[in-house]
């Protein structure tokens, strides 16, 4: 079952996700004593994290018992321009003062399948035998219906075991690391953020078109542990057809 945040402008949109993370993220630290956020790359999250930085948000959430991961990665190194830990790092964590420790990081350094099976083996570590099932995950979409690195046409889509997978795209001529469908869809809340005319008819494609994962990815995010919401303004929601 998905859920619509449709706002009117991007600011407001940004607002709606930092009020619902920041809930998100008391509710789990009241539970568990911490709280998972994985991440999204691309820019669109750029200004979210500054808002979470600003004097605005930056008390309302224990920033000491958040782990933040990554739902992908480029494979260049950590201080490369198109790094999404770069991106991160310089508009959330250093802002805030996150300690390394909490900070679980794609290891580019290495070769992208040892360095997808070396985060699994991070992901099942922190979570010690509990299943693998993040408090969120940020996800933004291609105007190709893609998200994390889960592109059209790709092996990774029919990925049923790995939890987390490197590939070469050819569409990017890159290679990428990056979660996979199974281990997304086990998180407790999966929000995506999109804003934009440019993502309208992606987003239809997602939402109410026939199944089709091969030109579609982000139709395999189906939140089958826990709740989708989408989180967009009224540009991004412009190409629906249906009361949603």
């Amino acid at each position: 079952m998905s859920t619509f945040h449709v706002s009117a402008s991007v600011d407001q949109v940004l607002t709606e996700l930092a009020d619902f993370i920041v809930i998100t993220a008391k509710n789990a630290i009241a539970q568990n004593g911490r709280f998972s956020f994985v991440l999204s790359g691309g820019s669109s999250p750029k200004r979210l994290h500054e808002l979470l930085a600003s004097d605005l948000y930056k008390n309302k959430i224990e920033w000491s018992k958040v782990f933040f991961f990554f739902g992908d990665e480029r494979n260049v190194p950590a201080d490369h321009k198109d790094s999404n830990y770069l991106m991160a790092k310089k508009t959330l964590f250093e802002p805030l003062n996150i300690p390394a420790a909490q900070v679980f990081r794609m290891n580019t350094d290495l070769a992208p399948e040892t360095a997808a099976q070396a985060y699994q083996n991070e992901v099942l570590t922190y979570f010690a035998g509990q299943p693998t099932s993040f408090d969120l995950i940020l996800l933004g979409l291609g105007d190709n219906s893609h998200t994390a690195s889960l592109f059209p046409r790709t092996s990774v889509l029919h990925e049923k075991e790995a939890l987390v997978k490197g590939l070469y795209i050819e569409e990017v001529k890159m290679f990428r690391i990056t979660l996979t469908a199974p281990l997304i869809n086990q998180a407790k809340e999966i929000a995506y953020l999109v804003f934009g005319e440019g993502k309208a008819l992606a987003v239809r494609h997602i939402i109410e078109d026939e199944r089709n994962i091969e030109e579609y990815p982000a139709q395999l995010i189906t939140a089958e542990k826990g709740a989708l919401h989408w989180f967009m303004d009224t540009a991004a929601a412009s190409a629906l057809t249906k009361k949603h």
